[in-house]
């Protein structure tokens, strides 16, 4: 049994050439009340979350580094649009 085999969390595909490329920023306040509603493994450096609050969601990605984590995320979108991104960004359509 490998590592992949005990995951129980998806992992995100390798981009596709023609992928999205999201915008990535500095966390902002607004949504913080937003809650964790998906998320990709964390056996890997780069984690991935959708979160949701208020009628509206966005992705926040997660880069573990050994001097700590460095922490970014998308711009809020209508919880549909969101979660058409997130199927993007595990599909490798999105990055």
């Amino acid at each position: 049994m490998t590592l992949l085999d005990e995951c129980l969390s998806p992992h995100v595909a390798m981009p596709q050439r023609d992928h999205i490329r999201l915008d990535w920023q500095q966390p902002y306040p607004a949504l913080e009340r937003a809650r964790s509603v998906a998320w990709t493994c964390w056996c890997r450096a780069t984690v991935y979350e959708l979160y949701e609050g208020a009628g509206r969601a966005f992705v926040r990605r997660t880069i573990q580094l050994d001097s700590g984590h460095q922490v970014q995320e998308t711009f809020s979108w209508p919880i549909n649009e969101a979660r058409a991104i997130w199927t993007a960004l595990l599909s490798g359509r999105a990055r």
